[in-house]
């Protein structure tokens, strides 16, 4: 066994010679030939995973009275651990694609995510698992193995869109009217559940040097819904924690990386403006409001950003102003809505009271009386340069070593920053769109799909991610908190 590069796992470094014969049955590589897995429910399921209302094949039960070896580095060398993912994927990647098929067909929003929830609680029972789902009942958070030793994270958004599903020739197309999988939730509930099986596997022979969490969140897009799993002990004694997007600007094999802030804080804000109205022939005797309510529209952005470093990105703009009902009267009362986003953390937490202050300056220069509700959104998802470096090794791994490539950043919000805030971890963009194809999907859009090898492809990803931050024993001590050149900017 050669020696791993600083932050890679035992087991994940390239072999040295052509690997012996291994005793997992079932090997072949996911990337081999499949035939369309068709709509969920018409494919023979495969072993441990059934389609909805099958059985999990008792062999592949967890047997809680085995315990887990504890020097298993040596059982995990890297031509091992790759043939133990290419044997899994072949026996696994048609019902996990007929599962996300299943999940597409029948979407739910935020905090309806009943038949969801039930769905992926029961293939992880199956497997011997013990799913506890969310007090509100939709999501769930699942163990896989031992309690001692460090504990990592690996998160999945199950909630769909309030969009009309508009692809056309697709068995799997949304069932439900005006709701459809338009970002790509379930292919990130399909990628967890897939590492969560693998996981466990390797749990079973001891393989696993502490435990993975499998968080399956509701109500991204409310949002919400991460709060909720925090409030429910979620995150209480994880190190780390992982996720992935579907980008369909990235082709499958590719995995986007970039370290600090990869997206932003997205706050809602209303300032309504109050005066004494009057007749616009006489706005000295009044509070001119449309006037006022102009300059505070106009001034608040550029205000804004001069009080913060401009690296921030800090960026107030205006979607909806009105007042008044008629040409010659100065009316009473206006309103102005917007968002605020920015990439900076600290930025994100003073904005609310840097925006006051400005607000009561403006307004008060008019004699006008102006009121703010700022509503909270979620956070930057800042990643941490440790994580990002322990994607990128285990991408270079499973994937090749040109599969991470600079991602940028973006001003769309992601409620995984809420988990960021509280300890370190990393969200990477999952490539999804066909290699050479023409075709233009994007994100929260009726026509948005992936393609499906890109669940196999996050499954290695999340899997090798997960067992390189376990060796590397979770949370970094205070002076290792980052790492040189993680970064791609």
């Amino acid at each position: 066994m050669t020696q791993p590069r600083p932050g890679v796992m035992p087991g994940l470094e390239p072999p040295t010679a052509p690997a012996a014969e291994q005793s997992t049955a079932g090997g072949g590589a996911a990337g081999a030939e499949r035939s369309d897995a068709g709509p969920p429910g018409t494919e023979r399921p495969a072993a441990g995973l059934p389609a909805p209302g099958g059985r999990l094949d008792p062999s592949t039960r967890a047997d809680p009275s085995r315990p887990p070896a504890r020097d298993v580095s040596a059982a995990l060398g890297g031509a091992a651990l790759q043939l133990q993912l290419d044997a899994f994927l072949a026996r696994y990647e048609d019902a996990l694609v007929a599962f996300r098929r299943d999940l597409h067909m029948h979407p739910e929003l935020g905090y309806a995510e009943y038949r969801t929830t039930k769905q992926i609680a029961e293939r992880l029972e199956e497997a011997g698992l013990s799913p506890r789902i969310l007090p509100r009942g939709t999501g769930l958070i699942c163990d896989v193995g031992p309690e001692d030793g460090p504990t990592v994270a690996l998160r999945a958004d199950i909630d769909a869109l309030p969009l009309q599903d508009e692809k056309e020739g697709v068995p799997y197309r949304s069932t439900v009217p005006g709701v459809a999988h338009a970002c790509g939730h379930d292919v990130h509930t399909a990628m967890v559940l897939g590492a969560g099986l693998f996981l466990a596997q390797q749990a079973r022979a001891g393989l696993l040097p502490g435990r993975v969490r499998l968080l399956f969140q509701p109500a991204e897009e409310t949002p919400g819904g991460a709060l909720d799993v925090m409030a429910a002990g979620g995150i209480v004694g994880v190190d780390r924690a992982f996720a992935l997007h579907c980008d369909p600007r990235t082709e499958v094999g590719q995995l986007g990386l970039r370290s600090g802030p990869i997206t932003a804080a997205c706050d809602k804000v209303y300032v309504k403006v109050t005066g004494p109205g009057g007749h616009t022939a006489r706005p000295h005797l009044t509070a001119d409001l449309v006037y006022a309510l102009a300059k505070i529209v106009t001034e608040l952005p550029s205000a804004l950003s001069r009080r913060v470093d401009p690296r921030s990105s800090l960026s107030l703009v205006w979607g909806r102003v009105s007042a008044g009902s008629v040409a010659n009267a100065i009316p009473d009362d206006g309103i102005a809505e917007g968002t605020v986003r920015c990439l900076d953390d600290q930025a994100w937490h003073r904005a609310p009271e840097m925006m006051k202050a400005l607000l009561q300056s403006v307004a008060a220069a008019y004699d006008v009386e102006a009121s703010l509700e700022y509503v909270r959104g979620v956070p930057p998802t800042v990643n941490e340069a440790a994580s990002v470096q322990m994607f990128r090794d285990a991408a270079a791994q499973v994937l090749g070593e040109e599969a991470a490539v600079p991602t940028p950043q973006s001003l769309g919000g992601e409620d995984f920053g809420w988990y960021l805030e509280s300890i370190p971890g990393a969200l990477a963009r999952l490539g999804v769109r066909t290699p050479g194809s023409s075709d233009e999907y994007d994100l929260h859009r009726g026509d948005f799909d992936v393609d499906e090898s890109c669940i196999a492809v996050g499954v290695r990803v999340l899997t090798a991610t997960a067992l390189t931050a376990l060796w590397d024993g979770g949370r970094p001590a205070e002076a290792e908190t980052s790492v040189e050149g993680a970064a791609l900017a």
